[in-house]
């Protein structure tokens, strides 16, 4: 991979892992769902300049729903009752293992040893995550967690089945057309569950910070993560990139200790190193298990 490709994917993690940081500070102004819908409807408003991608409504309602509602709905909504948003930010990368299982049924993929132990490795450190001694992590906040990593797996089938195999569309139409999906769903959302008497208040007392982690979350997190992502996609095998993805929660973690100060127990340590090390597994254990089964084949012909 080139220099300077390698920073735009560095680049990319660090956008990534700090905009947990940018949840929890936009949280503090703005309820959690009014939030996501300003996240999406700054993206959407690009729809009203791009060519609609050459897709059915019913792809790109499915894909706005799952990848864009369901995730980043539920994801807010985890942090603010009380989901940490560092451990947030591990917890969320399940969204892997949940990719794995769905692609069983509705991709009839089939699952590698490496995957089944990353998966393995990675179930004990969510369950130790979730079973916090001392109940520093609520468990709506936990299951939610789960729902958004759940939205955003089902996003990867999507794109997987339907889209990339029909068409080739840009990128930059294609998420702002999807936008526009969330943004009505959790705008209707916030109007019957959080009330246009809240929703009014926050747009009064928002101040310039309220609007920056807005903009950020619409044009840094969303637009400029996801297609710089797709960009690197494109150009270089996805076991090249993908590893730069196991860096996200680290950055998450780290950036949500120094600026909001989190702490972090040693269960919950450990069960993150268990999550981190079950994605490790997942993206480059088959090289490692390459390794040992030619040498096996060798040995059995020798036999």
């Amino acid at each position: 991979m080139a220099f300077r490709d390698v920073l735009i994917a560095l680049s990319i993690v660090v956008v990534w892992g700090l905009s947990f940081v940018v949840v929890k500070w936009g949280l503090s102004d703005m309820p959690p769902l009014f939030f996501v819908t300003l996240r999406f409807a700054g993206v959407a408003v690009l729809a009203l300049v791009l060519p609609r991608p050459r897709l059915p409504w019913s792809h790109l309602a499915a894909y706005g729903l799952s990848w864009g509602a369901i995730q980043f709905g539920a994801l807010f909504i985890a942090i603010q009752v009380g989901m940490p948003a560092g451990l947030a930010s591990v917890v969320v990368q399940s969204q892997a293992f949940f990719t794995l299982i769905l692609a069983t049924f509705f991709l009839n993929e089939h699952w590698k040893i490496q995957q089944v132990v990353g998966l393995l490795c990675a179930a004990a450190g969510l369950w130790l995550i979730a079973d916090s001694p001392r109940g520093e992590v609520p468990l709506l906040g936990f299951l939610l967690n789960l729902l958004g990593a759940l939205g955003w797996a089902f996003g990867n089938i999507i794109v997987r089945r339907v889209v990339q195999r029909e068409t080739r569309t840009d990128n930059v139409a294609f998420i702002a057309w999807a936008s526009i999906i969330p943004a009505l769903v959790l705008g209707a959302l916030s109007l019957g569950v959080e009330g246009p008497h809240r929703i009014g208040a926050s747009v009064t007392h928002m101040g310039l910070s309220a609007w920056t982690a807005v903009a950020y979350q619409a044009f840094g997190a969303l637009l400029f993560g996801a297609l710089m992502w797709n960009r690197l996609l494109s150009r270089y095998p996805a076991n090249q990139v993908a590893p730069f993805s196991l860096l996200v929660p680290c950055i998450g973690l780290v950036s949500c200790a120094l600026l909001l100060d989190e702490k972090t127990t040693a269960v919950q340590l450990v069960g993150t190193l268990l999550v981190m090390a079950g994605l490790l597994v997942n993206v480059a254990g088959q090289r490692v298990f390459g390794m040992f089964m030619p040498r096996r084949a060798t040995l059995e012909q020798d036999g």
